[in-house]
């Protein structure tokens, strides 16, 4: 048996005034979006903002229903509109904002594994990594150079 050590490199900045400015306008599109999330069941919102290559941004929020399984998270709402809208343009980067109706979010809160697969799919498409902000409401920022910083193990077409 041999051991394999996986790590990551996470970027930690103490708060939105450390951030280059472009990225600070991007978390700024994501907070608004958060703000218009529906999220009646969770009280959980969430907000994307992408930076396309074409200089578009989009942004998504996520969208609950009652019968659960049936919502989306705000970062596949986000590329998946990128996608259909602009299909040939590649994700520079994405910014992430998510808070809870319950109690403040002071952590970075990163995308959950679902998001995390569809992102790995656009990521390999476009054969550039994908830059991914995240934050709470408040606090710090968390940035990932690569969607592979989070997402390791990659599921993708070569298994296929």
């Amino acid at each position: 048996m041999k051991e394999v050590k996986i790590e990551s490199t996470l970027y930690l900045y103490d708060t939105l005034d450390e951030l280059p400015k472009d990225v600070v306008l991007l978390m700024n599109k994501a907070i608004e979006a958060r703000e218009r999330a529906y999220a009646p069941y969770s009280n959980f919102y969430v907000g994307a903002a992408l930076l396309l290559d074409n200089n578009k941004i989009i942004t998504g929020n996520n969208q609950e229903n009652a019968s659960y399984p049936s919502g989306l998270c705000a970062e596949r709402t986000a590329i998946f509109y990128a996608g259909s809208k602009y299909p040939n343009a590649k994700v520079i980067r994405m910014a992430i904002s998510a808070g809870s109706k319950n109690n403040q979010t002071t952590s970075p809160i990163p995308p959950c594994g679902s998001c995390r697969q569809a992102i790995a799919e656009y990521e390999i498409k476009q054969e550039t990594p994908i830059e991914i902000y995240f934050m709470g409401e408040v606090g710090k920022i968390a940035k990932s150079n690569s969607l592979a910083n989070l997402l390791p193990l990659v599921f993708d077409k070569k298994v296929l």
